[in-house]
């Protein structure tokens, strides 16, 4: 086709969907920005973006939350009766057995930037570790590499990316050597991205040759695999079951037996760890039932009057928030991708969005001037025909790091790091020193090559030095 024929097709089909001005300033490109430009506007999915225009730009885009739904049940973080202690021996087998056999596989999400955190570059390139300042990628590669050496695997690690990092990400992966890991196991993809509207359905230009777009959630992380070659590659090296976690948090166990050999044991296709919420309007999505399907319903949808009502015994009754850490059978992954119309519903965003004006001037907006578009993971799990909740405590696994300061912020994150190493190490009979407020007199860190659990401090107990008060222990 040539390139005046691929134009007038291309120009057609914006004026069909009123975006004759993303060509406005097409005749002052060069050769290779007018294809460029080209590519970026053929890639739109025009058949959907009336609908998406009329629904989440027009309109506010929220979902409808159900008439009737109840709390999602969940299996606790300790097991309460004979019947479950005995399951849950059985499928911390199980999830051993099917690391060991190269069965499951790491997965993080890692399109984002440290801009809220006053950071520059990938989030996952944020120091976060209290005594050796290690970043949240290192943390999460010495955790999979020393599970690889626990359970005698190589267990490969997938990462998504966004267009805004993926250079900056692969570099950071090159020159870390891995983190240790084989080149080969380590496997670098891009997520989606979205175009951003004005309030009246135009999409904007972030210059006169490019569209003003945006990743698209990190429920594009299913499309993503999909997409990229990725779950190509995961068939091939015949891996069944992803463990997936977001890069903000570094307490999670990046693979945990119990959860991976819970999920396999009930036949699920999709499942999540949650937590207790701190309160009725915590900014977590809650699980629920709907139909009998697992559902997060987001804390901005949740009426107030729900969010407070409480049990006999003075819980909340939607107690059980979703912290973004989850087990995802392949096979599920496979049948949601088949045919290639997958879409999860967007959620809808106003935000302050960098543009180009109607003379080709770049505006830089003081408040919000348009919408964003992303989609979240959790909504595929009422598309799971069976879905495990398996409840985690938020000081063992939990601490996530999205705010300069603050809730979230990496003070706290620090300290919840320190926190639960002092409580492994009590575990295991050694002696920590407190100040009066209870918190550690000390500042801990141990290093994924030390324990990636508790109870793996246990037989290294005796050769942990005695802790004296304001000291700086680490534990490599």
């Amino acid at each position: 086709m040539s390139d005046k024929t691929r134009f007038e097709r291309v120009s057609a089909l914006c004026k069909k969907y009123q975006q004759e001005h993303l060509l406005a300033f097409y005749n002052q490109l060069n050769t290779n920005q007018q294809k460029s430009l080209l590519n970026q506007i053929e890639k739109l999915d025009f058949k959907r973006l009336p609908g998406w225009i009329e629904q989440y730009i027009k309109k506010d885009g929220a979902l409808a939350i159900p008439t009737h739904f109840d709390p999602a049940p969940a299996y606790p973080p300790v097991p309460k009766t004979i019947e479950q202690k005995a399951k849950y021996a059985k499928a911390y087998q199980l999830g051993e057995d099917l690391l060991k056999q190269g069965k499951v596989a790491g997965f993080v999400v890692a399109g984002g930037q440290g801009t809220r955190l006053g950071f520059d570059g990938p989030k996952g390139n944020f120091s976060v570790s209290p005594i050796k300042k290690k970043t949240l990628f290192t943390i999460f590669g010495e955790s999979i590499l020393a599970a690889s050496k626990k359970y005698g695997a190589d267990i490969p690690w997938y990462i998504m990316t966004s267009p805004l990092n993926d250079n900056a990400t692969k570099e950071t992966f090159e020159k870390a050597n891995y983190f240790g890991l084989k080149k080969k196991n380590v496997i670098i993809f891009q997520q989606g991205t979205t175009p951003n509207f004005t309030f009246d359905g135009k999409i904007l230009m972030a210059d006169k040759g490019t569209l003003a777009t945006g990743p698209d959630g990190h429920g594009g992380s299913l499309k993503a695999l999909a997409d990229s070659g990725a779950l190509a590659d995961i068939k091939k090296r015949g891996i069944e079951y992803l463990s997936y976690w977001q890069v903000d948090n570094p307490l999670v166990y990046v693979l945990d037996p119990l959860f991976i050999g819970l999920h396999a044991a009930d036949g699920a296709e999709m499942s999540s760890k949650a937590l207790i919420k701190a309160g009725p309007l915590e900014k977590v999505g809650n699980f629920c039932l709907v139909d009998g399907k697992v559902t997060v319903i987001e804390y901005s949808d949740l009426p107030d009057k729900q969010a407070h009502r409480k049990n006999l015994d003075g819980s909340l009754v939607f107690e059980l928030g979703s912290i973004g850490i989850h087990i995802i059978s392949i096979s599920f992954i496979e049948k949601l991708n088949i045919g290639g119309g997958f879409a999860l519903p967007f959620h809808r965003a106003v935000k302050k969005i960098p543009h180009i004006d109607a003379a080709g001037n770049p505006v830089n907006p003081d408040k919000p001037n348009g919408v964003k578009l992303e989609t979240f993971v959790f909504d595929a799990l009422p598309m799971a025909k069976k879905s495990v909740i398996l409840q985690t405590l938020r000081a063992e696994e939990f601490a996530p790091v999205k705010n300069a300061t603050g809730v979230d912020s990496a003070e706290v994150t620090h300290q919840m790091m320190i926190d639960r190493a002092a409580s492994w190490l009590e575990s295991a009979g050694v002696k920590v020193p407190y100040k009066a407020d209870g918190k550690p007199d000390c500042v801990l860190e141990i290093a994924p090559s030390f324990a990636l659990f508790k109870e793996d401090i246990k037989d290294k107990a005796d050769k942990i030095q005695t802790l004296k008060p304001q000291s700086s222990v680490y534990l490599g």
